[in-house]
């Protein structure tokens, strides 16, 4: 028999109340599909079709660059999946299944019959950028890239956040005195100022701007868990958890920690979109991601450059700020969850 899990009567109440606010709690649905299905974009939007079938074998170009030859034809290089002349090869001995966008972010459009971008078509349906890519297929690889940029930035900056809270607020004394002043002085540093400089000495890619705004993203924590464990370290269980020589870590870990990740939780989602907001806002000043890469940031910057295709501009506007309203809901539907007033009241019913 599989284990049953079991969930204390607290949370069970916690859930409830999560559920009972249905904008936050569709607001999860929404957002956990999206971004599932952003995971698997290559099947949804890519140049290369998804299954082949060819002379009685089966090849997914989407996993495997085959050459020319591989379908009969004269070139060793990469297949254009795209040319006529490979498409009738293939269609003369198999057949193909291609994703329901068949372009990726970079595939550039040579067909498209007039100057780029373009607007929206049965072809291309939210138009083309300016480089004539399908704004469509950049849009769904720049909200997988956000959201695992700001899920990754949130993860390690909550840790390292939470560590340095609970180091703190548990020792106080000097150890909280030097900490603070140390805060103080790192969270005044000029950020946008770093982020140039370290541009202009290293090619800014997706693990550089995430180490980079690390630095700065731990702090945004650290008041919350400090103050929990400045309250609870003179608690009558953890004065005697450290009478019976209990060691501090354990203290910290199993007696502390649960009560001051309560108020962390509620802060998550919030710190998620401000991750999501830095990324775009680095991308629209031309300090994030490589040049071509699938950004929302770079396609808002192309919306106020070429203001006379509002296509670009209002696709890009409406998914941040779709994103930013879904996060937020999430936020206020995990604040009341927690919030101690409505925990232990009856939970609403609308």
């Amino acid at each position: 028999m599989s284990p049953v899990v079991r969930i204390s009567p607290i949370n069970q109440r916690r859930l409830a109340n999560f559920r009972a606010n249905r904008r936050g709690y569709w607001s999860l649905w929404i957002i956990a599909v999206l971004f599932i299905g952003s995971l698997f974009s290559e099947f949804i939007a890519n140049d290369q079709p998804v299954l082949v079938r060819y002379d009685g074998h089966f090849y997914s170009p989407v996993f495997v660059n085959y050459p020319e030859t591989t379908f009969g034809g004269i070139f060793e290089t990469a297949t254009d999946y795209h040319d006529p002349a490979v498409g009738k090869l293939i269609d003369d001995r198999g057949w193909a299944i291609w994703p329901l966008i068949p372009f990726s972010y970079d595939t550039i459009d040579f067909a498209l019959g007039r100057p780029a971008p373009a607007p929206p078509s049965a072809r291309h349906w939210l138009g083309t950028d300016a480089q004539g890519c399908d704004v469509l297929a950049r849009l769904i690889y720049g909200f997988r890239i956000s959201m695992l940029f700001g899920l990754t930035l949130t993860i390690v900056s909550s840790v390292v956040g939470v560590a340095a809270g609970a180091v703190q607020g548990y020792f106080g004394g000097l150890v909280d005195l030097l900490f603070q002043r140390f805060i103080e002085v790192w969270s005044g540093l000029p950020q946008l100022f770093i982020l140039i400089i370290v541009s202009s000495i290293v090619i800014p890619g997706f693990w550089t701007l995430l180490g980079v705004l690390l630095l700065f993203e731990w702090t945004s924590l650290v008041s919350v868990v400090r103050a929990e464990f400045l309250r609870a370290r003179n608690f009558d269980y953890v004065r005697a958890a450290r009478a019976l020589g209990m060691e501090d870590g354990r203290i910290i870990f199993k007696h502390v920690l649960p009560n001051a990740m309560v108020a962390t939780i509620t802060f998550l989602p919030f710190i998620l979109s401000g991750s999501i907001v830095a990324l775009t806002s680095l991308d629209f000043l031309g300090l994030g991601l490589p040049a071509g890469s699938p950004s929302l940031g770079e396609l808002l910057k192309q919306g106020k450059e070429h203001l006379q295709e509002p296509w670009l501009g209002l696709t890009a506007f409406v998914t941040i700020a779709g994103m930013l309203t879904l996060l937020v809901f999430v936020g206020e539907a995990m604040r009341d969850a927690f919030d101690p007033r409505k925990t232990f009241a009856a939970p609403r019913t609308a």
